[in-house]
């Protein structure tokens, strides 16, 4: 443990630079974050458990990139993962997202970005989740939705969502029928001003969510996209 005061959360740095290690282990361990380090792919894959809180992984790393340990690592777990990359480009960023990412840090970083991202990832994941729901469970045509839990079920079938989309989906379910711009979704969900550029960020994770909870993504019957206007759940 970093000190005596009470962690606010533990976080595994995935970097082969041992120089950013250490940098962004002083910047959260001085916010009382409990940080673990791994230097590669597979060093990281053994230190994970279900106690890391929030993991962040570099994208650029040798043997394995991060889009590719983020896959891995999502078919076991939706911990919150930030990616740390150079690269910004809208392609680079769908495709971070596409592989289970739920956010990106772009290089070079500031403290205060590193930390507004940090905490505004586990603020997501544990003050969303808390919202006063009227019932335990939303359910809708087969469609099964836990309000405390990351858990769906579609026709009594577990549907693995990361916590991004599970969050997506459970507005959207709570608010059925009620049309969302992607401004509001992003807005809402990742609790930060849009920019123009959020709107790809949207885009995929709706289409992510499609492919695990439609018959037929190109043909959704859930999750509709109301032209000009955003998206609404039937």
């Amino acid at each position: 443990m970093i000190n005596s005061t009470v962690s606010q959360g533990k976080i595994l740095i995935v970097d082969d630079n041992s120089e950013i290690r250490d940098i962004i282990k002083v910047l959260l361990t001085s916010e009382n974050f409990e940080v673990f380090e791994a230097d590669s792919p597979k060093s990281a894959l053994e230190i994970l458990s279900s106690k890391i809180d929030l993991i962040i992984l570099d994208v650029m790393m040798p043997d394995m990139s991060g889009f590719d340990l983020c896959r891995t690592i999502r078919k076991t777990s939706n911990v919150p993962i930030l990616f740390l990359t150079a690269k910004t480009s809208n392609s680079d960023l769908i495709m971070g997202y596409s592989s289970g990412g739920d956010d990106y840090l772009a290089k070079p970083f500031s403290y205060s970005e590193l930390v507004a991202r940090v905490k505004g990832l586990l603020r997501r994941y544990t003050i969303y989740k808390g919202k006063v729901e009227s019932n335990e469970f939303i359910e809708y045509n087969g469609l099964r939705l836990n309000c405390t839990q990351n858990k769906v079920w579609k026709k009594e079938v577990p549907i693995d969502l990361t916590d991004t989309e599970y969050n997506i989906l459970k507005y959207l379910m709570f608010n059925r029928g009620q049309i969302f711009s992607v401004q509001n979704i992003y807005e809402e969900i990742w609790n930060e001003k849009y920019i123009q550029s959020s709107s790809n960020t949207i885009m995929v994770f709706i289409r992510k969510l499609r492919e695990k909870i439609e018959d037929d993504p190109k043909h959704p019957v859930y999750i509709l996209t109301i032209w000009g206007k955003g998206y609404k759940f039937v």
